[in-house]
């Protein structure tokens, strides 16, 4: 069976993405105590009609969430094919969805109404769990559309086949995303906003492409970087790495980072790897 655990910080989203793995066939368990996940992959085991199951736990679960470190541990020994997908959130965004539901953070009482405490309580569980992740996606700038995209995209194939690169554009003003193993900064291109003709285009659009890559500086950049990711992604394979999220960031992140984050994509996709794009800021 191929089981997923889904954790995080509360108020990152973890509903909406369990929502998403329902809908390509994944059995799911939404607010389960860790303790339980075992029990389940026993009664499972020969069921036919349980391929791949996906479990929400967190903090709701009080004391007995402490023991998912150890739970997972003693799942992956047993020899079952467990990942750990992590959603995340700045502290800013975590206060402005609650304060927009109007609910309580699940440690709220017991910080005495401190909600800056309470999240600093939860980051402090949950971060062994953070280190050991597969998948980690910062749901802060993302809508909920685009929340079930990433999600769809890590799992519309197994998780163990071959490690998902996924190719991320941001704008520097509107901050960098959380969940990126590799940041390049392409700001230093010829910027096509200051075009006339191509201000209100993107880097989807082929003269945008064309613009930026046209500098020898830029052309030399992407050959570097390909032999970079050539020398990084089999050693990150060979360390058991699941996802690795290369972001590229100019100004505002329509034009140079897209670009780059596209390119990249098809070089990596013709290499044979299984590849994710996401454009965050392109109609900021």
């Amino acid at each position: 069976m191929e089981f997923i655990i889904i954790t995080g910080v509360s108020g990152s989203g973890k509903s909406t993405a369990v929502n998403a793995m329902e809908d390509v066939g994944f059995f799911c368990i939404d607010n389960i105590p860790p303790q339980l996940i075992p029990k389940f992959a026993q009664v499972s085991t020969g069921n036919d009609k349980i391929s791949k199951a996906a479990f929400v736990t967190d903090i709701r679960g009080g004391e007995m969430f402490l023991e998912l470190y150890d739970i997972i541990a003693e799942l992956k020994s047993s020899g079952i094919d467990v990942k750990v997908l992590f959603l995340d959130a700045s502290d800013e965004v975590i206060k402005r969805r609650y304060k927009e539901t109007r609910r309580l953070h699940p440690l709220f009482n017991d910080c005495n109404g401190d909600m800056n405490q309470a999240i600093e309580r939860e980051r402090r569980i949950l971060s062994p769990i953070m280190e050991i992740a597969d998948y980690r996606i910062d749901t802060g700038m993302l809508t909920t559309a685009t929340l079930k995209e990433s999600v769809l995209d890590i799992f519309m194939e197994k998780t163990s086949d071959s490690m998902l690169v996924k190719c991320c554009s941001f704008g520097f003003k509107f901050g960098i995303p959380g969940d990126a193993d590799l940041v390049f900064d392409v700001r230093f291109l010829p910027n096509p906003f200051y075009v006339s003709e191509l201000k209100l285009k993107t880097g989807l659009d082929s003269e945008v492409r064309d613009f930026v890559m046209k500098e020898d500086v830029a052309r030399e950049l992407e050959q570097k970087l390909l032999d970079l990711l050539g020398f990084l992604i089999p050693r990150y394979i060979a360390e058991g790495k699941s996802q690795l999220v290369i972001a590229f960031g100019c100004t505002g992140g329509k034009h140079r980072s897209v670009t780059f984050a596209e390119r990249t994509a098809g070089h990596m996709r013709d290499s044979g790897y299984r590849v994710a794009v996401l454009h965050r800021d392109i109609k900021s």
